[in-house]
């Protein structure tokens, strides 16, 4: 089994995301033994959806302005509409995938996740997925778009929808245990 207790994931999200998108990465990255932090605009419950139904809510741990992205290894954002749609419109929440993809970090996004990503104009010559309606924004912000349940280019990982949640993880998994190898 991989051992990822050297690892440290930011999830970003709010209101909106997709449960399966987030609960299932972050329980596959605790059992992996890697640490999981949540942040949101505030630190009052978040509501998922499973699709257009409302799922569970989840209690994050720090609001996105008390993030310092030098304390991570990784950063996770979960699709959803409601939840990229609102994250990309706040200064902090991209500033944080800008500091992400400075600092050459992982950076893992699925479903409506990437439109933060191009928000952050962080997409362009890079090879991704998203879910499909999502894909005529990446290529116009210049990415490369391929219609793959996961795709990795260098530090981004990117898939499509929940149904390709345990091959995001998988990649995840790895990327993180290449990372932290030598740790």
């Amino acid at each position: 089994m991989t051992d990822l207790s050297h690892a440290h994931v930011l999830i970003v999200a709010t209101d909106g995301f997709e449960q399966a998108e987030l609960f299932e990465p972050r329980q596959a990255l605790l059992d992996a033994g890697a640490k999981v932090t949540l942040a949101s605009f505030s630190t009052d419950p978040i509501q998922g959806m499973k699709q257009d139904e409302k799922g569970d809510t989840i209690t994050p741990d720090l609001t996105i302005d008390d993030v310092d992205t030098e304390d991570y290894t990784a950063l996770l954002l979960p699709g959803g509409v409601a939840n990229p749609d609102a994250l990309r419109m706040n200064d902090r929440a991209v500033d944080i995938v800008e500091e992400f993809v400075d600092a050459d970090k992982l950076v893992a996004a699925i479903c409506h996740a990437p439109w933060l990503l191009i928000e952050a104009d962080v997409v362009d010559g890079k090879t991704m997925t998203s879910w499909p309606s999502l894909r005529t924004d990446l290529a116009n912000a210049g990415a490369d778009v391929v219609d793959e349940e996961v795709v990795r280019d260098g530090q981004f990982i990117t898939s499509r929808k929940p149904d390709d949640i345990p091959a995001f993880n998988k990649a995840i998994i790895a990327a993180l245990a290449e990372e932290t190898a030598d740790a």
